[in-house]
């Protein structure tokens, strides 16, 4: 058993990479594509740009970040990695969850009222994600001692004190 998880780590993390990188990118381009939303276009236009900013979130960049999350969840647990530099990560991967949201807000609010809601200023939101994305970065590359932070034990092992398998270190 212990050797088929150690042979799909690799695998969730190629995946983990590749959905979140899908994920961000989407984030970045999504607030370029909704200030496109401003001004003076035409009906034909505002059509295509709104459809392809909706296609985009609903079809493209919401599952990246489902399948981002699932994955990284799972190689959490395959890794088994309760450290306190990966809970201040997933602060800023919540972050992130909420930029999503808000963007989606703003798709849903244009498509509604297309000349009543004003896109918000592209720059806020892409400045949110580069942020959080550089932040996760350096979390994950760099693993930070975090011990002074006082966390409680249940937190640092799975199912409340035990672990359901070994991996064999690397």
């Amino acid at each position: 058993m212990t050797e088929w998880l150690g042979s799909t780590v690799p695998l969730f993390k190629a995946l983990h990479l590749i959905a979140l990188s899908i994920w961000c990118g989407g984030l970045i381009a999504l607030p370029m594509m909704l200030a496109r939303h401003d001004g003076p276009i035409s009906q034909d236009d505002y059509e295509i740009v709104r459809y392809r900013t909706h296609i985009t979130y609903t079809m493209i960049v919401t599952p990246a970040a489902i399948i981002a999350v699932i994955a990284g969840t799972w190689l959490i647990f395959l890794r088994q990695v309760f450290v306190p530099w990966l809970f201040a990560k997933l602060v800023f991967v919540s972050l992130l969850l909420v930029l999503h949201v808000w963007i989606g807000h703003s798709i849903v609010r244009i498509a509604e009222k297309p000349g009543d809601h004003k896109p918000p200023n592209p720059y806020l939101p892409v400045t949110g994600v580069l942020t959080c994305a550089t932040v996760i970065l350096l979390f994950v590359l760099g693993k930070p001692d975090l011990d002074w932070v006082d966390m409680p034990q249940w937190l640092l092992m799975p199912r409340g004190g035990h672990l359901p398998f070994e991996i064999p270190s690397r």
